[in-house]
């Protein structure tokens, strides 16, 4: 009788868990798939590497929610592009990206007449490093402090990075025109 109602409660809390799970993902999961999105710059894999709900147990409410699955995310994604997989499939794609193709130089055109997409494609040609600080204080409109918390980068570096990437964006965008 002791098991079952031992049963009955981790029952319990794995339902728990899973309706904490769909409320986290129903409240973050298109932030996060942007975020990811900006490391890895491929929507499959972003979605593929956005699962990092499943460390819910490892929460220790020392932060946010949000704070905690952004930064769960992103250590995630950094140790993705660390990995020997990212770098042979990043190599593969580049030898295809010098295959001539005319639909893609249509479909470039197009995009190069926007001046948002401009300014989109040159925030995702930033170094990582850069392009995470932009995302996260432009995009998702987090405080220093926040993405402090997130990348655990000295708020006075982050302000740096900050600097220096508009300084990059200016001088991409300056190119480009």
């Amino acid at each position: 009788m002791n098991e079952l109602k031992q049963v009955a409660i981790t029952d319990e809390m794995i339902t728990d868990k899973e309706q904490i799970i769909d409320q986290l993902m129903h409240e973050y999961s298109d932030d996060l798939l942007h975020l990811v999105y900006t490391y890895v710059r491929n929507r499959t894999t972003a979605e593929d590497l956005t699962k990092c709900y499943e460390k819910l147990d490892q929460f220790n409410k020392q932060a946010s929610i949000k704070t905690w699955v952004y930064r769960i995310a992103s250590n995630h994604c950094k140790d993705y592009l660390r990995s020997w997989h990212y770098r042979k499939i990043s190599l593969n794609e580049k030898v295809f990206n010098y295959l001539p193709s005319k639909a893609k130089h249509v479909e470039e055109e197009i995009i190069a007449k926007n001046e948002e997409n401009h300014l989109a494609l040159a925030v995702m040609e930033l170094p990582v490093k850069y392009r995470e600080v932009v995302f996260l204080h432009y995009y998702e409109e987090l405080s220093l402090a926040e993405i402090n918390k997130i990348t655990a980068v000295n708020i006075n570096t982050i302000k740096t990075r900050l600097k220096r990437a508009k300084e990059l964006l200016k001088d991409s965008m300056i190119k480009e025109v």
